[in-house]
């Protein structure tokens, strides 16, 4: 193999042995956020989808977290029985309910964001000042180039997830 495929190889590598660690160590501090409010953190996703998009249908609510219909539905259950979701009427489709967060659960959606949020701004203050923004800006352009790639294997198949990420990366690749 000539040496420039070995050494891009061995970046590959290096990067995904880095995201991995990442997501392991952001996973740990997101256990650790929600366990605060009595939550896992696939509950505490679900009052974040509320949160961020208000009263919506179950099957939406299933698409956007990107689970299964028996998930959502257990999910939902505990949640209910949590006191920090309702179901109600769909006021469109009498045959349809609609998902909202109680008052209670919107103030454990912010509690899980405070903390989310508090955790994010202690990692960027041990970041050198005059690199953040190029880290922040760094990972952007990971998450979009993540996007495109994916979008040639298995088209639409990360939309539900990544509705809030860049849909180009900064050499005007684009997403279909």
């Amino acid at each position: 193999m000539p040496t420039a495929a070995k050494d891009r190889d061995i970046e590959a590598q290096r990067m995904m042995d880095s995201v991995q660690a990442l997501v392991r160590r952001f996973a740990l501090s997101e256990r650790a956020d929600v366990a605060c409010c009595g939550v896992t953190v696939a509950q505490a996703a679900t009052l974040e989808a509320l949160r961020a998009s208000g009263p919506m249908r179950q099957g939406e609510l299933g698409r956007k977290l990107g689970i299964t219909p028996s998930t959502l539905t257990r999910n939902l259950s505990r949640l209910v029985d949590a006191g920090l979701v309702e179901r109600l009427a769909d006021p469109e489709d009498a045959r349809a309910t609609r998902i909202r967060l109680s008052r209670a659960g919107e103030g454990a959606a912010e509690t899980v964001r405070r903390q989310e949020n508090a955790f994010a701004r202690d990692v960027l203050d041990q970041l050198p000042a005059e690199r953040r923004d190029v880290i922040v800006e760094g990972l952007q352009d990971l998450l979009a180039a993540v996007r495109v790639v994916t979008e040639t294997c298995c088209p639409g198949a990360y939309d539900h997830l990544m509705t809030d990420f860049p849909k180009e990366t900064n050499d005007g690749t684009c997403c279909r």
